[in-house]
């Protein structure tokens, strides 16, 4: 029996955690991405990205917290906090580009008053590195990510104003 592409985390059970929360807009959250790794990614990955979307934000068209891309091929796991451009803990060559706020790394949630928010997480295999500037609109990198995609997998964790 074959293997999926699978992502998992070891600090993730379906609730974002409070240092996965904003620092800021109400929030006193410390703004860290989680930990995640992924199995049995297809044979003919180049490289990985990575993305966290809100799917409910209140802006029509969603707000990407996370991008990060041209992860090589044998990293299988990013620490808890490697959204952090200071810390330094993704591996050389991966990319953060700007998120929705106009800005790289990861920047934590800070769902507004109402049902939960759900966060797409997910991880891309990818056949070949993404030729893009590190000043990349999310926008531009999905886009380019639609084209190179071997498999995906992805996570939804929620979220909610507290």
């Amino acid at each position: 029996m074959a293997t999926s592409f699978t992502l998992k985390s070891n600090e993730l059970g379906g609730q974002l955690g409070p240092q996965h929360y904003a620092n800021g807009m109400g929030y006193t959250g410390n703004n860290q991405s989680p930990q995640l790794y992924w199995e049995h990614a297809p044979a003919a990955t180049q490289s990985f990205a990575v993305t966290i979307y809100d799917l409910d934000a209140p802006t029509g068209s969603g707000f990407w917290h996370w991008v990060v891309f041209n992860i090589p091929s044998d990293i299988h796991e990013l620490a808890a906090g490697a959204g952090t451009p200071e810390k330094n803990l993704l591996p050389a060559g991966a990319i953060q580009s700007n998120t929705d706020a106009g800005m790289p790394g990861y920047i934590g949630v800070a769902p507004n008053d109402g049902p939960a928010h759900r966060y797409l997480i997910t991880v891309h295999a990818l056949r070949e590195k993404l030729e893009l500037h590190k000043e990349a609109t999310p926008a531009l990198v999905g886009f380019n990510l639609h084209f190179v995609t071997l498999a995906r997998a992805s996570m939804v964790v929620y979220g909610q104003k507290h």
